[in-house]
């Protein structure tokens, strides 16, 4: 389904929608800053659901993913490392707001059973590799405190969920519903690093300015605000002693603006004590956060995915490499955006600029051939005016995460795009091939330039595809709800910025997903 026809889809659907608002649901809306439009949109989107994507084809190896050469790869280095040198303002932000409840789901099933025996391979590694996690220390104590026993102790009585729950529970430790950003990551010699302070140490090494400050940007939850903020007191000074510089941290939460409603099993909006209820829509939210960003490179890495220093080597480098790749293409853009506002640039020049857009670009139309001067230039315009990202992907090794294909958009050009599965058609007869053909997966990793040629600000809600959002179905207090995800930052939020993707290494990605990936080589010092 193409995104005109789904337009007026809804205008039918909006014809017949009748949604029961009173005063205290309009004040509620006046308080979150939300609008009635835009709920009575977000309702539309709940009852009709989202079209599938025009999928082209899987982005692979020489078409669509870059595949870098040893000295393409010093070449982008060095371009990263002036840039740096001449002033440049580089921030890192971390969406770090996700609480940690998933990554410790099976320690919490184990807790809640009447046995002590390991009955899971999951469990078994738990136990038997326990003192290698960076927390053993932390844990140690609380069972002290509470069971008047070491680990070690209760495991010879047998009593490994009392251990368990040490470390999840709200009497224990309660890391099961902590943010990952505190949890504590790796150990460093006889200390340990939270993930938040991991991302410090990375930032350092390759975000650093000319005058020595590193800007880092978290995003967390409002509830847990308060706790970053009391760890940067206590880590950033020894941070700083440790690398050499100074870090500038600014945080951020989730507009509440930005929550979407739910429906109910009767179709109607969903309440919670008869007051409308709302849930959080998603990291695609954040491209607000972002938005309000003020760098001339953002570099974009989730929570979980960092490695203590002895690790790094591969992902310092290859942040640069990112970053180098962006800065060149965005000096390209700007150079060709400025011949197209002075003058109507000849023929052969604005082929030169069509043959950009899809080589580096890759972007594809089989109309320029039919357009005249001014049309193409229109076109190229554009096209060439939009924010601009470069995204590490990793070869897909059965990790979790999207994937980079090729996507037309309504007007018949093709252009890459990071997809969920949710977004392909899955009766569409090509699916299986599409899917089949797919060699590579989004780990996160991404720069970003959000100014266009003249360095102002984009404001980025105007290149977001609000028709690739997602409903999914959610349990809450025993009811049955359907739940709407705004287009995620990273797919549809992005959907009409300028993309390139770029082959990273594997050892780049290291996410922690469940508690026991943190025994993972690339975890462990």
């Amino acid at each position: 389904m193409g995104y005109r026809l789904f337009l007026v889809i809804l205008g039918v659907i909006h014809k017949n929608i009748v949604m029961k608002l009173n005063e205290m649901d309009k004040q509620t809306l006046s308080q979150r800053g939300t609008s009635v439009e835009k709920i009575e949109s977000q309702l539309r989107m709940l009852r009709s659901g989202f079209p599938y994507l025009h999928v082209l084809c899987a982005a692979t190896p020489g078409n669509g993913i870059l595949q870098l050469t040893d000295e393409e790869r010093k070449h982008y280095e060095r371009i990263w490392k002036d840039y740096l040198a001449d002033g440049a303002r580089v921030i890192k932000m971390v969406p770090a707001s996700g609480a940690a409840s998933r990554m410790f789901k099976d320690l919490f099933a184990f807790a809640a059973e009447s046995s002590d025996a390991p009955d899971t391979d999951f469990i078994r590694e738990f136990c038997e590799r326990i003192h290698c996690f960076p927390f053993f220390d932390r844990l140690d104590a609380k069972c002290e405190e509470l069971y008047g026993k070491s680990i070690d102790g209760l495991f010879d009585e047998g009593r490994r969920r009392d251990v368990v729950k040490a470390l999840v529970s709200d009497k224990g430790l309660a890391y099961g519903a902590m943010p990952k950003a505190l949890l504590p990551f790796h150990r460093h010699g006889q200390d340990t690093r939270t993930a938040l302070e991991e991302h410090l140490a990375e930032g350092a090494q390759y975000a650093k300015g000319t005058d020595n400050i590193v800007h880092v940007h978290f995003t967390v939850s409002d509830e847990h605000r308060q706790a970053v903020e009391n760890l940067l007191k206590t880590s950033v000074p020894d941070m700083e002693k440790v690398y050499g510089v100074r870090y500038d941290v600014s945080l951020s939460v989730q507009k509440p603006s930005t929550d979407t409603v739910a429906l109910a099993p009767d179709g109607e909006l969903y309440r919670e004590d008869g007051s409308l209820f709302f849930r959080p829509g998603g990291h695609g939210a954040l491209i607000e956060n972002l938005a309000e960003i003020d760098g001339d490179v953002i570099f974009i890495k989730n929570i979980d995915n960092v490695v203590p220093d002895s690790k790094r080597d591969s992902t310092i480098e290859y942040k640069q490499v990112l970053g180098g790749l962006l800065v060149e293409t965005a000096r390209k853009i700007r150079h060709y955006a400025g011949e197209l506002h002075t003058s109507l640039p000849s023929r052969p020049e604005l082929d030169e600029m069509l043959g950009f857009l899809r080589e580096r670009l890759c972007i594809s139309t089989d109309k320029a051939a039919r357009m005249d001067d001014l049309e193409l230039a229109d076109f190229l315009m554009c096209k060439l005016e939009r924010p601009i990202r470069v995204c590490g992907m990793v070869r897909n090794e059965g990790e979790p995460g999207g994937g980079p294909y090729i996507v037309y958009d309504n007007e018949g050009t093709s252009a890459p795009q990071i997809l969920e599965s949710t977004q392909i058609n899955p009766k569409a007869p090509d699916t299986p091939r599409l899917l089949k053909e797919a060699t590579h997966f989004n780990p996160v990793d991404l720069a970003v330039i959000t100014t266009d040629s003249s360095g102002a600000r984009f404001d980025l809600k105007d290149f977001v595809d609000q028709s690739t959002g997602f409903i999914s179905s959610k349990s809450h207090k025993g009811t049955e709800i359907k739940a709407l995800e705004l287009p995620g930052l990273w797919n549809g939020a992005m959907s009409d910025w300028n993309t390139i993707f770029v082959e990273v290494p594997a050892d780049t990605f290291n996410p922690v997903k469940t508690v026991n990936d943190l025994l993972r080589p690339a975890h462990q010092e």
